[in-house]
């Protein structure tokens, strides 16, 4: 069992940055591999990036490379979300996902969820 909770969310005008943060517990963490999916309003939630339970592999989408970074401290039981050169269509809720493969870019992959945290980018 792994409960994930966001932060780092807010208002950033375009050209910004923000850093999410999805801290987690329980004991299957460090053995997880991470994603962070986005869901604008109307739309379907979409994979921005997934990082393997070692931190040693990444998956990112073609909509935020070069952009995006993901990385995770097992030891902090957190995985980050750097967004650069933020654009208003990265405009979302966004949501951190535990599951068994970075490889897996299907919501119904992951087993775990949190609530998400809105990022809004203005023009």
């Amino acid at each position: 069992q792994v409960q994930l909770v966001e932060s780092g969310g807010g208002l950033v005008q375009a050209g910004g940055s923000l850093r999410l943060s999805c801290a987690a517990s329980g004991r299957s963490f460090s053995g997880s591999a991470m994603a962070w999916f986005r869901q604008a309003p109307g739309k379907e939630r979409v994979i921005v990036g997934a990082i393997s339970w070692s931190g040693g592999s990444t998956y990112y989408a073609d909509f935020v490379k070069g952009r995006f970074e993901i990385s995770r401290d097992n030891a902090k039981n957190t995985v980050y979300l750097q967004m650069n050169s933020l654009k208003p269509e990265d405009t979302a809720v966004y949501y951190c996902a535990a599951g068994p493969s970075y490889r897996y870019y299907q919501t119904n992959k992951y087993d775990y969820w949190g609530q998400g945290t809105q990022v809004t980018v203005s023009s």
